[in-house]
């Protein structure tokens, strides 16, 4: 249990920020540019200028760049067709064509908006630079539009994936821990002698969770500690609020895993059941993916999802310094859930003298 409490936290948290990212970088693109203007170079020398995009050929063949495309040597493939620039001054009309690797449907859907975006400020700067203005007229001004990001102003990535990531944690120790403690009483053969002492069942249970509550809660405090320290994680909420709902979340999870122990027999029992339930959790949790994406099934199933309640509530602290009025609903829903649980787990475990 040891290397599972303080190894594969520090691993995993290293790790995984980096690796679960949705941001694309050193997009693979082939360039064909059949107009070799100045309107055209201009648009190459825009996505060479990007930090996501990487120009690793061009020609003027078309047929070559679908190849490359098709055997996976690049990502995208940008068109420019013969007259762009003339088209684009006298008929006010140019057209490119992206063909993209749609394999991977986020990918694409990420290619074709910085794509779009890119070539949509190209766009808006030959529409103000060649704009004709009528004779007696006032000349139009431009539009200068400023914004902010709220919450995330750098748009890092990490700032967003590492309280998911602690959550990640706390219930790894929670879940696992906890659900192979029992059954490991049962496999040395222990379990006889509890049973037989005079203790009540949720004197026993609560043994087995107060650890584990304990050093889930530190985790989380070491966690947050490397998220500072590693990555500059923005902390603008109360971090006692956070650690209140910590405390009630553990108490969902650590539930969950001495129910499991009570159903299996073997830790390695324990540990596939525990490894189902925590991937189903997860991946529905809105860890990776917007939970207002999914189907309706889905958001009504998360109802039920401990792990989606604290992940918000992590990043509604954390990030955006909601106070307890707006996690209300959350952290209610995770003390029904986690009285729930924990009765269920007391109730099936059979205490046989």
């Amino acid at each position: 249990m040891l290397p599972i409490i303080f190894v594969v936290p520090i691993v995993q948290l290293i790790i995984l920020v980096h690796a679960a990212t949705f941001e694309m970088k050193h997009i693979k693109m082939y360039v064909v540019d059949n107009d070799m203007s100045a309107t055209s170079r201009k648009l190459v020398s825009k996505f060479s200028g990007s930090p996501f995009y990487k120009i690793k050929f061009v020609s003027f063949s078309y047929p070559d760049a679908e190849k490359c495309l098709q055997n996976g040597s690049v990502d995208v493939v940008l068109r420019i067709p013969v007259h762009f620039e003339r088209d684009l001054f006298k008929a006010d009309e140019a057209k490119v064509q992206l063909s993209v690797n749609a394999i991977n449907g986020v990918s694409a859907g990420l290619i074709y908006a910085y794509s779009n975006q890119i070539i949509s400020s190209l766009n808006r700067e030959l529409i103000s630079k060649n704009i004709s203005v009528v004779e007696n007229t006032m000349a139009p001004e431009n539009i200068n539009v400023s914004y902010t990001h709220w919450y995330n102003p750098q748009l890092n990535y990490k700032t967003f994936m590492v309280p998911g990531i602690l959550v990640l944690l706390v219930t790894l120790i929670g879940l696992f821990l906890a659900g192979m403690n029992v059954v490991r009483e049962k496999e040395i053969g222990t379990i006889e002698q509890i049973n037989v002492t005079p203790i009540k069942k949720y004197q026993f249970m609560a043994g087995k969770l107060i650890p584990f509550w304990i050093i889930a809660l530190f985790e989380l405090a070491f966690g947050l500690t490397l998220g500072k320290l590693l990555f500059n994680i923005p902390m603008v909420g109360n971090l006692g609020l956070v650690f209140l709902s910590a405390a009630v979340y553990l108490i969902a999870v650590l539930g969950m895993g001495l129910f499991i122990s009570t159903l299996a027999n073997t830790q390695q029992q324990a540990m596939f059941l525990s490894f189902f339930f925590m991937i189903v959790f997860l991946l529905m949790s809105g860890l990776f993916t917007s939970i207002e994406s999914m189907p309706n099934w889905a958001q009504q199933f998360n109802r039920i999802n401990p792990i989606a309640y604290f992940i918000k509530i992590m990043r509604m602290v954390l990030l955006k310094g909601f106070g307890f009025s707006d996690i209300k609903y959350e952290f209610f829903a995770l003390i029904i859930i986690g009285l729930s649980v924990l009765t269920l787990a007391v109730r099936r475990y059979s205490k046989v003298a």
